[in-house]
């Protein structure tokens, strides 16, 4: 039976979630992945990504799995920060801190990255996997830093643990002065977006850490960056789905008998798989 601490912790974290994407007074929009997994309130307007009202696109699904790996990275103590390269209006990011503030963490951040502008126009010239991908069109992509920060508030959570990183990924996060961290969430959709945001954090990704790819399974310029970054680096962790899209990976713990600097030895545990491939991919 869980106890009265847990059970007001799940409690928050549902409610929190269910606010994100408007569940509260919104019917269920049958998205692509399960119905209720969206919500919105009323008729979608034909063409538009994303919903109108609620504070992400990610639907129940990713959420629900950004949520476990997120406490787990508290209960097991992994070290570092959470971070979030593409945050549209904060939701995922929200959540994030949401989780911190219910188990009463006071030393970790949020970093909360995103041009805040929309996404960038692509440049085939450099990387051509994105000639195709004009997502910088569609202006509803578009979140200034001042509504994601009026997002945080309206949840209670603006305060000094959410840092925020303003700017394109090729300049931002090359020079960004932070971590370790815990987990890392990347949606970036383009092939440039995703493979920087690889090349500058995963090397910071604690080991143990979790790696999360939102566009993995439908953008494919996205997937050939990741499939790129890993076969350079010989990264052959196993790669978990959360539904037709989004996926994770767990950077291998420090490996059995390394021994540290006050002569302890350090155990690896197997990693987590919380989540399978779908049976229908």
């Amino acid at each position: 039976m869980p106890s009265a601490v847990n059970s007001a912790r799940e409690l928050y974290i549902d409610l929190l979630v269910r606010n994100l994407v408007d569940g509260i007074y919104g019917e269920p929009w049958e998205g692509p992945w399960r119905p209720g997994n969206k919500f919105e309130r009323g008729p979608h307007p034909q063409g538009l990504l994303g919903p109108t009202v609620a504070h992400t696109m990610v639907g129940v699904d990713r959420l629900d799995n950004l949520r476990r790996l997120t406490q787990l990275t508290l209960d097991e103590n992994t070290p570092g920060d959470f971070i979030e390269t593409g945050v549209w209006r904060g939701g995922c990011c929200i959540l994030m801190r949401g989780i911190l503030a219910v188990n009463e963490i006071r030393d970790r951040k949020v970093y909360v990255a995103d041009s805040f502008a929309g996404v960038p126009p692509p440049r085939p010239d450099v990387y051509p996997a994105d000639r195709d991908l004009r997502l910088d069109l569609n202006t509803e992509l578009a979140v200034s830093l001042e509504v994601v920060q009026e997002n945080f508030r309206r949840y209670g959570l603006l305060d000094d643990q959410v840092a925020f990183v303003e700017g394109s990924f090729n300049k931002t996060l090359p020079a960004l002065d932070a971590g370790p961290f815990a987990l890392v969430r990347l949606d970036g959709d383009l092939y440039e977006s995703t493979y920087i945001a690889l090349q500058c954090l995963y090397p910071k990704l604690s080991p143990g850490g979790f790696l999360i790819i939102d566009d993995y399974g439908v953008v494919n310029a996205c997937r050939q960056a990741v499939q790129d970054y890993r076969a350079e680096h010989n990264i052959d962790a196993p790669i978990n789905w959360i539904d037709r899209t989004g996926v994770w990976w767990r950077r291998p713990p420090a490996p059995q008998n390394l021994r540290t600097g006050a002569g302890k030895w350090l155990r690896s545990r197997p990693p987590f798989n919380f989540w399978r491939r779908p049976k229908h991919l």
